[in-house]
């Protein structure tokens, strides 16, 4: 016990002294490096967020200029129906025997393959 107070007296006694003699300090990283990082950080936020997300609007957009009188589509609300009306930003989908609801264009998810509603 007595040698363990002793250990623990002459640590407390020299790590002072080893705290203050340290060097310089640790250098940052340079310009350089700091070029780099920001770099790479444009390019994986280019390559994983920008690009999907532009490609994804891209289809959807060609998807709401190629809507047809008689397609067959899923409204992101997951209602399904027949395009029986398109104008410039609403379409009219008949979701059954004389019901048909006004939707916007921008609320199309998805077009389905012909025939998909009989199946249903």
């Amino acid at each position: 016990m007595k040698t363990m107070k002793l250990l623990a007296a002459a640590m407390m006694a020299v790590l002072p002294g080893l705290a203050m003699a340290q060097d310089a300090a640790p250098q940052g990283m340079g310009v350089m490096g700091q070029v780099i990082f920001f770099a790479g950080f444009i390019l994986i936020f280019y390559f994983l967020i920008w690009r999907p997300q532009s490609k994804r609007a891209k289809e959807h957009k060609n998807l709401m200029s190629g809507l047809n009188k008689g397609d067959e589509v899923v409204t992101s609300g997951g209602v399904a129906g027949r395009i029986t009306k398109v104008t410039d930003d609403f379409i009219v989908i008949e979701v059954a025997d004389n019901v048909e609801i006004k939707v916007q264009k921008v609320a199309v998810a998805a077009a389905l393959p012909k025939g998909t509603l009989k199946d249903i």
